[in-house]
């Protein structure tokens, strides 16, 4: 059993959906989480409310009262793949993400994940991510290491004051001439089914909401060799899967994608096979030292070592 060792926080929301205690919105609010989980954790101590005191399974629904639970799962499997620190100062971190790792705590994940362990080499207890990456997508990611700041660097994010760089490969013709060509990419992306899927809205069938982009995307080509092609990709908002459906729209799927264009069967990490997306770049404006900020992963995705999933 692997159990968080950071507590998770809910706040209750300001319309009651119907429930009498905190532990039927539990029960409610993660459908895929059994009763008696919910049940066993509150009766041995893991539910409390903010200033620590402990939830029983009569307390009351309160809108608005933060709640916090310890995340736990029977298994949780072990990433074999390491972070690294690049940058760190008293307000800021950033680190390279790999391949598979989760940015936080969610589903099968609890400490193997970027944030928490992170937390466990720095000992910094309150670093917090701000921002999120896919677990498949490998690149930068930037960490509050100040609470007193982090504020200010959500802003950053928050008003889209940071430009990000990305890049992708996939497959292409060879009678393509692709270098140099650009894109401006704008559509709708929509929730789609499964809910953890998202699309682009339909022209035909959706024609009121497809007319109203809520996603931007520039692509270009940087190289083209035997088949593939590197891109790189400025996304300018920042919706959920926003530069895979992206580059679906433009008929490149990112390489070894198992959501897009089609959802593959549920299975093991292919860890020989990633997608091939990385997130290279972030520049911005330091809002406390205001001084501009640029940090860049070295490395790049390679045409000639990229494998397919079989």
């Amino acid at each position: 059993m692997a159990i968080s060792e950071q507590p998770s926080k809910l706040s209750l929301p300001q319309t009651n959906p119907g429930v009498a205690t905190v532990l039927e919105y539990l029960i409610l609010k993660f459908p895929y989480i059994d009763a008696q989980v919910w049940q066993q954790r509150i009766t041995d101590g893991k539910v409390h409310r903010h200033d620590g005191s402990l939830v029983t399974t009569q307390s009351p629904f309160q809108p608005q009262q933060r709640i916090y639970y310890y995340r736990e799962v029977e298994k949780e499997p072990i990433i074999p793949f390491q972070e690294t620190i690049l940058f760190q100062d008293q307000h800021l971190l950033v680190a390279y993400k790999p391949h598979f790792l989760a940015v936080t705590p969610g589903g099968a994940y609890i400490n193997e994940c970027l944030q928490n362990r992170l937390r466990r080499r720095t000992g910094i207890k309150t670093l917090q991510a701000l921002h999120r990456l896919d677990r498949v997508t490998a690149g930068l990611v930037l960490f509050s290491v100040n609470p007193d700041t982090r504020h200010l660097y959500h802003d950053v994010f928050k008003t889209r004051q940071i430009h990000k760089t990305y890049q992708a490969i996939a497959n292409v013709s060879d009678a393509e001439n692709l270098i140099g060509q650009e894109w401006d990419v704008k559509n709708r992306i929509v929730q789609s089914e499964p809910r953890f899927l998202m699309r682009v809205a339909d022209t035909e069938e959706d024609s009121e909401i497809a007319s109203k982009a809520n996603s931007h995307s520039i692509i270009r080509c940087l190289k083209h060799a035997k088949g593939k092609a590197l891109f790189e990709l400025n996304p300018i908002t920042g919706k959920t899967h926003q530069l895979r459906l992206h580059m679906q729209t433009l008929g490149w799927p990112i390489l070894n994608d198992k959501y897009y264009p089609q959802l593959q069967p549920l299975s093991a990490d292919e860890y020989s096979a990633p997608l091939q997306l990385l997130a290279k770049e972030l520049k911005f404006i330091d809002p406390v030292i205001q001084q501009p900020r640029c940090f860049t992963y070295d490395s790049s995705l390679s045409l000639h070592e990229v494998s397919h999933v079989k």
